[in-house]
């Protein structure tokens, strides 16, 4: 039997091995939240983080406080609760790499991504614009829902200030590919981890399109592959429910996002071959007018390398691409 100490060094050995590489400062905005608190605990965990800046509309210092008491490996992070004023904003982005914003309201019974978006987009809105400013050449991960709403309306605010790099912004998608690998080991009765299930399209209900024929169990068909795909993209709807008004999906979701940023430092340290899913800039259906589109993206120093295309696919799936698009563009021009 393993005591906590024993596992959760084992965890720290499993999840995060380069302690001697290369770090960087990140910087977490909306660190108090139900997404921004677990995710600045796994970025603590992560010895590839040299400085960790949280920042939130309250709670950061006691954030970063509570977590700086953890024995980690990364025995020389740095950890700092910024106040919520402008000076604080600027000091907590201020040299960092990576910006993870997680910042807004969840959501409720009831509600869609989309209801999020008054609220949300503002929120979004006011952090992309103090982010330009301060920290203009980092990697902005956009966890805060919409997704296929809010990375628009950053990718706006940073042309306006002139210092747009679609090459350094991203949606973050992993929860969707995250949740399809779950699913579909337990339609199959295996191992979760061993699964890789690439996710295109976007982030919310059919805009959520798994490629299940590009899968290690491509012969799932009929009743078995509707629900399977269903449950994939709604699968936020059973979170929400379960958790009876209470939050949305927190925990996985700051392990989807502590996943995308530790790819992204390992391609920015030098690590080939980094390849995650996410929403960015894309040129696979401009022609359509969709500007922004999720596929399998290879990660580099300078942000996105390679945007591949989504492959060979069924005619199933291209039914699930066609609904997509349709809803995706809706959602895309509702941002700005």
């Amino acid at each position: 039997m393993f005591t906590a100490r024993q596992t959760f060094t084992s965890f720290q050995r499993r999840a995060f091995s380069a302690s001697s590489r290369q770090s960087s400062k990140v910087t977490v905005l909306g660190a108090s939240g139900g997404i921004g608190q677990p995710l600045s605990l796994l970025l603590k965990l992560n010895p590839r983080v040299t400085e960790l800046a949280l920042y939130d509309i309250r709670g950061a210092p006691g954030v970063a406080a509570d977590i700086s008491h953890i024995n980690t490996n990364s025995k020389d992070i740095k950890v700092t609760g910024y106040i919520p004023t402008t000076e604080g904003l600027r000091e907590a982005l201020s040299g960092t790499e990576v910006v993870l914003i997680p910042a807004g309201v969840p959501r409720k019974p009831g509600m869609t991504r989309d209801d999020l978006f008054n609220t949300n987009a503002s929120i979004v809105r006011d952090l992309a614009k103090a982010a330009a400013d301060s920290a203009p050449d980092a990697n902005i991960l956009v966890i805060s829902n919409p997704v296929n709403s809010t990375v628009p309306i950053v990718a706006e605010i940073f042309k306006s200030r002139g210092v747009y790099n679609p090459k350094r912004l991203f949606g973050v998608t992993s929860l969707d590919v995250v949740r399809a690998s779950r699913f579909i080991s337990e339609v199959k009765g295996t191992n979760p981890a061993n699964e890789n299930v690439t996710v295109v399209g976007g982030h919310s209900g059919v805009t959520i399109v798994p490629l299940i024929s590009q899968s290690n169990h491509p012969n799932i068909s009929g009743e078995t592959l509707d629900k399977l795909v269903n449950r994939i993209q709604f699968g936020g709807d059973e979170v929400v429910k379960a958790k009876d008004g209470a939050g949305s999906a927190t925990l996985s979701m700051a392990m989807a996002g502590a996943r995308f940023a530790e790819s992204l430092l390992k391609a920015s340290q030098g690590q080939k071959g980094v390849i995650e899913p996410t929403f960015v800039e894309s040129p696979l259906y401009k022609e359509k007018g969709i500007d922004f589109f999720a596929s399998r993206v290879e990660l580099g120093p300078k942000g996105v390398e390679k945007i591949y295309p989504i492959g060979k696919i069924n005619d199933y799936e291209q039914k699930l691409v066609d609904a997509c698009l349709i809803d995706l563009r809706k959602n895309i021009e509702k941002g700005p």
